[in-house]
């Protein structure tokens, strides 16, 4: 009778088409991965890849043995998932990827919290400006705004994000403050550079009456991280239009303040992101939650929308 892993790193590679990524994934090494397919192959006395440098598909057997594994493979992870969560508590590591900016802001301050409740799991955070492949790239859990949702994942919304144009005291002295977003044209603007298609969007703010118009600001200053437009702004160097909660401290401490009070720009919503099984692991099952909760409960949601106070 073949193995759990021996049937999961089968699976798992012909999913991703890659043992690296079947191995991220379970949390093995390549070569675990390639020796387990290996033995199910021997056992089997069939060819289930074509192997080549670059390239891993699965042969005309492997498709068949594929299709008749699929359903039952889940069922039987799912069910061990369901036994160990009734068992066990929440335990292993927890792979996660996030911004910088929102990461180490927003989510960071409310690990203490959650490891004082779960202390068998262990966070592996990255905080990174790209949008990770939850399922080839082996993740539990992504935090961010905009994802293009792939095969196997679901996103849970946590907040809408509002963006807001700021200035320092320094910069808007002797400035006659902006009364609408065309206004914005007169003045130096501190824009970003989108990593992933090279250009630089045009905002378009909306006010409360739901009158909406693009923001004409003019590209004195590019940068490709949310942080640097942050500094440049606080440094005096012009208008910026950044996250309402990167501002807000900002705003409160009176460092920055926040031109078009009644105008924001809508950055759509931050959602958490996960894998669509039927029965999450228990650590993503309690992390999911415990992060829709404390966006539900505290000030995190109040201030993504840029809400002071």
């Amino acid at each position: 009778m073949e193995t759990l892993a021996n049937l999961e790193s089968f699976a798992r590679s012909a999913e991703s088409g890659s043992f690296s990524a079947a191995a991220r994934r379970l949390s093995l090494t390549p070569a675990a991965v390639s020796r387990n397919v290996a033995m199910l192959e021997r056992n089997l006395g069939v060819r289930l890849f074509h192997r080549s440098t670059r390239n891993l598909t699965l042969t005309e057997e492997g498709e068949r043995f594929l299709q008749a594994i699929g359903s039952n493979l889940d069922e039987l992870q799912a069910s061990i998932a369901n036994i160990s969560a009734q068992r066990d508590e929440p335990a292993g590591i927890l792979k996660v990827s996030m911004s910088p900016t929102l990461g180490i802001g927003f989510v960071m301050p409310l690990l203490p919290d959650f490891l004082q409740r779960y202390p068998l799991i262990r966070p592996e955070w990255l905080f990174e400006n790209r949008q990770v492949d939850l399922i080839a790239e082996g993740f539990d859990a992504a935090i961010g705004g905009g994802f293009e949702l792939l095969p196997g994942v679901i996103s849970r919304s946590l907040a809408t994000l509002h963006l807001v144009a700021v200035a320092s005291p320094d910069y808007m002295a002797g400035r006659t403050a902006p009364d609408d977003p065309a206004a914005l044209a007169d003045m130096e603007g501190i824009v970003m550079r989108q990593q992933r298609t090279g250009r630089i969007p045009t905002r378009i703010m909306r006010n409360r009456t739901g009158v909406e118009i693009p923001v004409p600001i003019r590209q004195r200053i590019v940068v490709n991280d949310p942080a640097a437009m942050l500094q440049a702004a606080l440094l005096g160097l012009g208008v910026t239009i950044i996250s309402a909660p990167v501002a807000l401290p900002h705003l409160e401490n009176g460092n920055l303040i926040r031109l078009l009070p009644d105008w924001y720009a809508d950055a759509g919503p931050v959602s958490i992101y996960y894998a669509s099984r039927t029965l999450l692991p228990a650590k993503t099952r309690v992390f999911v939650d415990f992060i829709a909760e404390a966006f539900r409960q505290g000030k995190l949601a109040h201030s993504f929308a840029g809400v002071l106070g």
